[in-house]
């Protein structure tokens, strides 16, 4: 007989419902603006919360900003579990890579760290970002690698170097600056990221 979880306190609930618009917060900040502009007065007032409750839930910024990272990683790996096995893999990574376009469009993915950001070293520390980059980037890869050997992507390319190609396009500047112009509606956007990402520029 399955063992039930022991039912939260109130208290705890609440405490939980505020850590999620925390973190909800910091993705949405950090998608709109550095992690070096942002600000923690600026989550603190994102979620109409005194700058003393949030460091309750988190004690600095950098760990603040490190579990929002986490947060995105646990979502799109979330994300590949829907997707059906049989898919082609080509079809499975540009599903990814729309997700990641939609999300960005959207002010919820988190503009990666700079080389020299002190968030940087955090995140390298953490372990469940470590392992959850390490489990994205070995399902991504495998793919890449069947879909090199069905010849939908080019044999020639090293793996490493599609991989972060795909990985940019998370943190690219073109979606957002196409929805800036007001020439694109959101969809065509994407599919013309996707066009250029996977098709390139060269006529057919």
């Amino acid at each position: 007989m399955a063992t039930l979880a022991p039912k939260l306190s109130f208290k705890e609930q609440m405490h939980q419902a505020r850590e999620r618009a925390i973190l909800q917060t910091a993705c949405d900040l950090l998608g709109a603006k550095s992690f070096d502009a942002m600000t923690m007065d600026d989550v603190a007032g994102g979620v109409g919360i005194a700058k003393a409750s949030l460091y309750k839930h988190f004690g600095s910024k950098e760990e603040l900003c490190c579990a929002a990272m986490v947060e995105v990683l646990h979502l799109v790996n979330d994300f590949i579990t829907t997707l059906e096995p049989t898919l082609p893999p080509v079809t499975k990574l540009r599903a990814v890579v729309r997700w990641s376009l939609e999300r960005q469009m959207a002010g919820e993915i988190p503009l990666l760290p700079s080389h020299n950001s002190s968030l940087r070293a955090v995140l390298m520390s953490n372990q469940d970002y470590a392992g959850s980059v390490e489990r994205l980037s070995d399902t991504l890869g495998a793919w890449i690698v069947q879909a090199q050997a069905e010849g939908v992507l080019d044999p020639e390319l090293p793996p490493l170097v599609v991989l972060y190609t795909l990985y940019a396009r998370a943190c690219d500047t073109v979606a957002g600056l196409l929805l800036e112009s007001g020439l694109y509606q959101r969809e065509d956007i994407i599919e013309l990221v996707l066009r250029t990402c996977f098709d390139g520029l060269r006529s057919r």
